[in-house]
């Protein structure tokens, strides 16, 4: 089985995608993370290019003690003309107190002339030296031949000269780039089995997503015989960001066999993908192939039903190696397996023939033609199966709100809520302030039913999402409005649709109370 090196640059590369700015604490954290994933090595930054980047490797010096992976110091070879005992990069580098170090050097000759303003021979020159530097001073140097694949494709006698120099200067491996991510994957493969053939150091890879085929290209090159991938994580970086570590390792280790990663850490990748996404403050991809929360999604009838029979038959994966899972969404494209198997998942044990997955798939199919969707607020889906199978309990009933919004002239906007329920046989009737409406129609609601229902007092809302279903219609477009909700021990989505934004917030509210009082009334039952 081939052993094939992981090398993760989403500290270095990942922190240059808009929009992400890890704090030290930050840093270390994904460090930690990747850690426990057993990544082979993880790249923290390049030290004295920035205040972060040196308070990082300070801090990690200090305090972070990794039991798998290697962490690696980015720099570049030394400037032209200069020593590199005298050179400002060698210094940070060494002074970042890692074993291991990756340097880049130009291997396109236009760089070299037009970008550093040197001579080719000089190029040459400050890439051996500074391996060579580095290597005497105890450090194991990586060296990342920067857009090599444009090089090579202009000058391939040059491009390779800088790998033999990098080689002469004792680079332990020899990282080919695919710098400005054009690369096409048939090239890439050839390439690579063309250097492979002239050159006895072991070979890597790196290259980025502008063509969108950055993880074709990284597991090509594996294939052509790279011994190390680099990637970030979820494809973070500059432009349109880096290989994907999160495709590129089940490929590698699911599809051709190779030795990556354990088992064990695959089961992990999936919350890994997401905590660094939360980290980065970067929202998940839903579509993200292997973790995203659609990837084992199956929404048409027909593949549902396939589904259920053999897994294989629409999946090209078991996603609890990769530690997702499957998904049955109901749709108007379900048919009665769908509508079954998600019965099942409830705990509603509703049989195939009977008229109530009938009575559930009509009323689904009706309801997404209004604009509902319940592929995310499964609480109101459960509440609908419910309903159409005869099982649930109505605790109140709605009479009529009105909700007041004012502003006065030098003060706040004041919103107002009176809300009339039907609780049983008695009335209440309340009203509430908010900080918006929907604020005071929540608040309104809690206050007539919390006296009856006390665990409300245990649930909040988190989170609130409107959609606007025709903007063609401007102003008088319906909306469709997701709510969040959750208490001690779980949170459910619930949905409402309607033309007034106000009665949607008030239909996704009231189905979130109601599924707060269908869990407690199921726990006091078992």
């Amino acid at each position: 089985m081939k052993k094939v090196y992981i090398y993760d640059t989403t500290l270095r590369d990942g922190a240059q995608s808009e929009g992400i700015s890890f704090s030290v604490k930050d840093k270390i954290r994904i460090a930690k993370k990747l850690d426990e994933l057993s990544v082979d090595f993880i790249e923290g930054g390049w030290p004295g290019s920035n205040p972060k980047d040196d308070e990082f490797f300070m801090e990690a010096a200090r305090s972070l003690k990794l039991k798998n992976s290697k962490l690696v110091a980015f720099g570049s070879t030394r400037r032209a003309n200069t020593a590199p005992a005298d050179d400002i990069v060698m210094k940070g580098l060494l002074k970042a107190q890692t074993k291991y170090l990756t340097i880049f050097g130009k291997s396109w000759d236009f760089h070299a002339k037009q970008i550093l303003r040197t001579t080719l021979k000089e190029n040459l020159n400050m890439i051996e030296d500074s391996v060579k530097y580095l290597s005497k001073k105890g450090r194991h140097v990586f060296f990342d031949a920067e857009h090599f694949f444009d090089g090579y494709a202009n000058n391939p006698k040059y491009a390779f000269e800088t790998l033999k120099a990098a080689a002469n200067g004792g680079a332990e491996v020899l990282i080919l780039c695919d710098t400005n991510g054009g690369g096409i994957t048939s090239r890439i493969f050839e390439v690579v089995e063309e250097v492979r053939k002239k050159i006895k150091v072991p070979l890597g890879i790196h290259v980025h997503n502008d063509a969108d085929m950055a993880v074709a290209n990284s597991v090509a090159a594996v294939q052509a015989g790279c011994i190390q991938v680099q990637g970030t994580f979820n494809g973070y970086g500059e432009r349109c960001g880096n290989a994907n570590l999160v495709s590129i390792l089940p490929a590698l280790k699911f599809k051709l066999g190779m030795d990556c990663l354990s088992e064990f850490a695959f089961k992990e990748l999936t919350e890994s993908a997401i905590y660094i996404a939360e980290i980065s403050n970067v929202r998940q991809q839903d579509n993200q192939p292997y973790v995203g929360e659609s990837a084992f999604a199956h929404k048409a009838g027909v593949h549902v039903n396939a589904i259920l029979k053999n897994s294989k038959s629409y999946e090209h994966i078991d996603p609890l190696v990769v530690g997702n899972k499957r998904r049955m969404l109901i749709s108007e494209l379900s048919g009665k397996s769908s509508i079954i198997d998600k019965a099942d998942e409830f705990g509603l044990g509703i049989d195939k023939s009977s008229t109530e997955a009938n009575k559930i798939l009509s009323a689904v199919q009706d309801l997404e033609k209004e604009g509902y969707q319940f592929e995310l607020a499964e609480a109101s889906l459960v509440l609908l199966m419910k309903k159409a199978a005869g099982l649930f309990k109505k605790q109140f009933e709605m009479e009529d709100f009105r909700v007041i919004v004012e502003k006065r002239q030098n003060g706040p906007i004041v919103s107002e809520a009176t809300l009339k329920l039907k609780i049983g046989d008695e009335f209440r009737h309340t009203v509430s302030l908010g900080d918006g409406p929907v604020h005071a129609l929540d608040k309104a609601l809690r206050k007539s039913l919390v006296e009856f229902f006390p665990a409300l007092k245990e649930m909040h809302l988190s989170d609130f999402r409107v959609r606007v279903l025709d903007e063609k219609s401007g102003t008088a477009a319906k909306v469709r409005v997701l709510i969040q909700s959750q208490d001690k021990t779980d949170s459910w989505w619930t949905v409402g649709v309607s033309g007034n934004i106000i009665e949607a917030c008030w239909l996704a509210l009231k189905d979130s109370v109601e599924y707060k009082f269908m869990k407690k009334e199921e726990k006091r039952n078992k």
